[in-house]
Formats: C-alpha cells, sequence, structure tokens
C-alpha cells in the first residue's frame, strides 16, 4: 500500500485470489468499497480502528484495520478477507473448523476479524503461547465469548498446520 498512489474513480485488487475492479468515492475507505461490492464480511464495528471488525490481510502491510485505509492507496494492491482461508475446494481453514469444535464463535460478528488476527499470528509464529495469541488478539472485541475459547481454538489449530512443532508439556 502507498499513500503516495494517486485518488481515482476506480481500484483494482485482488481479493482471495480473484481480480476485481472496485469503485471508489472520494475519501472513501477500503473497509466501505469492499462491503459495497460485497465483502460483507468484513464488518463495521467502530469505524475507529478499535475493534477489529474490519480486518483484513493487507497485501506486505498484512493484518491491517480497512476502516482506516483510503481504498484510493490500496490500488494494485492483494486483499484477503476471511473467504480467503478456505482452500480451492471451499473447505475451511483448521483454524475455522477449530473455532466451530470449541464454541468460540456465538454472534459472529467479530470472527471474520477475530479469525485474521489468528490467521496473521500463526503466518509468524507456528507455535504461539497463551500469551502470543492473547496480544494478537488484543486489538479484536468480543462481547460474546470471552476469549478463552478463541485462543483455545488457535493453539489447537496452530497443532494441527502442517509447520507446526509439537508443544512442550505445559508450554500451552
Amino acid at each position: 500500500m502507498s499513500q503516495e498512489k494517486k485518488s481515482a474513480d476506480s481500484i483494482r485488487v485482488c481479493i482471495n485470489g480473484e481480480r476485481e475492479r472496485l469503485d471508489i468515492e472520494p475519501g472513501e475507505t477500503l473497509m466501505s468499497s469492499l462491503r459495497r461490492a460485497g465483502h460483507y464480511s468484513v464488518k463495521n464495528g467502530c469505524d475507529e480502528g478499535v475493534c477489529g471488525a474490519c480486518n483484513v490481510i493487507l497485501g506486505e502491510e498484512g493484518l491491517t484495520r480497512s476502516c482506516l485505509v483510503p481504498a484510493a492507496s490500496c490500488d494494485g494492491d492483494d486483499v484477503m478477507t476471511v473467504e480467503g482461508l478456505l482452500d480451492d475446494d471451499g473447505r475451511l481453514h483448521p483454524l475455522q473448523e477449530e473455532f466451530l469444535d470449541r464454541g468460540a464463535a456465538q454472534c459472529g460478528y467479530c470472527i471474520p476479524g477475530v479469525l485474521l488476527s489468528g490467521y496473521d499470528l500463526l503466518q509468524r509464529d507456528t507455535v504461539p503461547t497463551e500469551e502470543a495469541i492473547a496480544d494478537a488478539l488484543s486489538g479484536n472485541i468480543c462481547r460474546c465469548t470471552g476469549y478463552v475459547q478463541q485462543i483455545e481454538a488457535i493453539q489447537a489449530a496452530a497443532e494441527r498446520l502442517p509447520d507446526a512443532e509439537p508443544a512442550a508439556e505445559g508450554e500451552h
């Protein structure tokens, strides 16, 4: 993402591996343009970058609050929403399966952003500690579940992913 990219009436982005052209309004955020294009998993929780409901993975920037990013600055970027976690056959990512199995999602409003926070962490840390997971989720507000099941789900997903190392006893 570059703040120096000029404003445009539309931008071209690659969303979950699919090239799309998004029409944008002057001053519009990436969150708003994604939602207007039908990417409703990107939620508007606070519109201030506090709650994490609008999280996306934005190119090399990684985990990003899309409500704080001008859409015009994203021309040419790769964007991953929670749908990007699905494999080519539409199967859930282990992270999504663990969230379901452990009851880590209730109303679901914040869950796309929470899942992307967990995914971003697991890209950087294949054997995260409970503290590392709690830190990674610290930018997400969930009013339904608390965070215990979410932390357990991320730990379990880490153990299922190919690059995971067996956890030492007492480490989790």
